[in-house]
């Protein structure tokens, strides 16, 4: 019997993985689209929420990405391409267009630059090792880095989402990086945090990715709160102009 999950073979999907390819990988659920609409009107009823997953090379990104996607847990992966899965959910009443960016594995450097994630990215899911205290300082160079003040070529109208996670919490005997360390590095930049392990926690890892989503949802609610409209700002225009002639009549 060949499983299917969300009209892919879990075979092939595996296979892919594994590969590391640089193609998307599809997953869309049938029961997620509304009979009658076209897949472009589905597509443009949804909500899209870009989601990059950071972090030091062996701390488990893609197996946490792979574990919400499909529910399946994969120890080992070729990490030389960097990839983007995308899957469609209703979450709130609302149907979303989820996108998750996970990086090709590289060395943790004392400099890099996420310039490009930056603009993508509605929210990151920070990750590191309990048992590596490099890849710790490596998650709190990241995150240093997205709550830098906002520069003139990447500036947002609301503070981006962040969850530092702690992984591999099934490695607790060889633990580097206490609780209490990763909760305060969240604390003090204004993060989510959590410890699990993609190994043997599948609910917990769907519950982490549903956080981070919801909290980009709210986040959006807020911008577009602060974005004034086109008659208001057209009438405040007005008034800046107009106004300040009349008293000087």
């Amino acid at each position: 019997m060949i499983e299917m999950w969300g009209g892919v073979c879990l075979r092939e999907m595996t296979a892919a993985i594994k590969r590391k390819s640089k193609a998307y990988v599809w997953l869309q659920s049938a029961y997620f689209q509304k009979p009658g609409l076209t897949k472009k009107e589905q597509r443009s009823k949804m909500n899209d929420v870009k989601l990059a997953v950071l972090g030091g090379e062996g701390t488990g990104k893609s197996a946490l990405t792979v574990r919400f996607l499909t529910k399946r847990f994969i120890g080992e992966y070729a990490s030389n391409f960097e990839s983007i899965y995308s899957k469609h959910l209703c979450l709130e009443g609302k149907q979303l267009n989820l996108e998750i960016y996970d990086p090709c594995s590289q060395p943790q450097k004392a400099s890099f630059s996420l310039t490009s994630e930056l603009h993508w990215a509605d929210g990151f899911i920070i990750v590191y090792d309990i048992s590596d205290r490099s890849s710790f300082a490596f998650a709190k160079a990241l995150i240093y880095r997205i709550r830098e003040p906002q520069t003139s070529h990447c500036k947002r109208a609301v503070e981006a989402s962040v969850l530092l996670v702690g992984n591999k919490q099934d490695l607790g005997h060889v633990r580097e990086v206490g609780w209490e360390e990763g909760q305060k590095l969240a604390l003090d930049n204004r993060c989510q945090f959590c410890e699990l392990s993609a190994a043997e926690q599948s609910l917990e890892v769907e519950m982490m990715f549903l956080q981070i989503i919801k909290d980009i949802l709210t986040s959006f609610k807020l911008k577009e709160k602060r974005r004034p409209s086109g008659s208001k700002s057209m009438a405040k225009l007005i008034n800046n102009v107009f106004g300040k002639r009349r008293k000087s009549v």
